[in-house]
């Protein structure tokens, strides 16, 4: 009797119409492809036509927040990302973005915070650790600055503040590669 209904759940299962892998991996090459052909609008239009049938979607909203940042509309994808850091706490690339866009806005701190919550979840995700890096540049920067002008006269300070103003200034923070928003799991992203 157990066996039966193992195989009856088994069916039951089966006859759920569950998302399609293929399906998203192809929207989301579709909607990477129209991005980088500088289209954009169409980008976007798309991704929100498929996350309408998939709200929740982590990769699909994630892909959608890196268009919305390229195309300078950093408040929504700030908000979008804010909503996938609450819905998927887990997810690195998420909190690497967002401490993206808050450097970008000059709010260091908060960029800091949320590139060592990405470094706390993925101890081996490369473009939080050099955005770190980055983000410790900016703030270095600004503390001698800010000590030079309490203290003028310090023999120290501005060589320390002209050897980090020589760093080449960072360069817009490092994403993942759009046409796979999870890197190497991508087929266990939440949906």
């Amino acid at each position: 009797m157990q066996s039966r209904f193992k195989v009856l759940a088994l069916l039951l299962l089966l006859a759920v119409p569950l998302p399609s892998f293929a399906a998203l991996a192809e929207e989301l090459s579709e909607v990477t492809r129209l991005h980088r052909a500088g289209q954009s609008a169409a980008a976007l239009e798309r991704a929100d036509r498929y996350l309408a049938t998939a709200p929740r979607d982590a990769q699909m909203r994630f892909l959608k927040s890196v268009l919305l940042a390229d195309t300078g509309r950093s408040s929504e994808a700030l908000a979008l990302l804010t909503q996938l850091v609450q819905d998927y706490p887990e997810l690195a690339e998420p909190h690497n973005n967002l401490a993206a866009l808050h450097a970008a806005a000059g709010d260091y701190a908060k960029a800091r915070a949320a590139l060592e919550e990405a470094i706390r979840l993925n101890p081996g995700y490369a473009p939080a650790h050099e955005n770190l890096g980055d983000v410790h540049v900016m703030l270095a920067t600004q503390a001698y600055a800010r000590a030079l002008r309490l203290e003028p006269a310090s023999p120290s300070l501005p060589r320390k503040l002209a050897l980090a103003r020589q760093l080449p200034a960072p360069a817009p923070a490092r994403q993942p590669d759009v046409s796979n928003p999870r890197g190497t799991a991508a087929a266990s992203a939440p949906r």
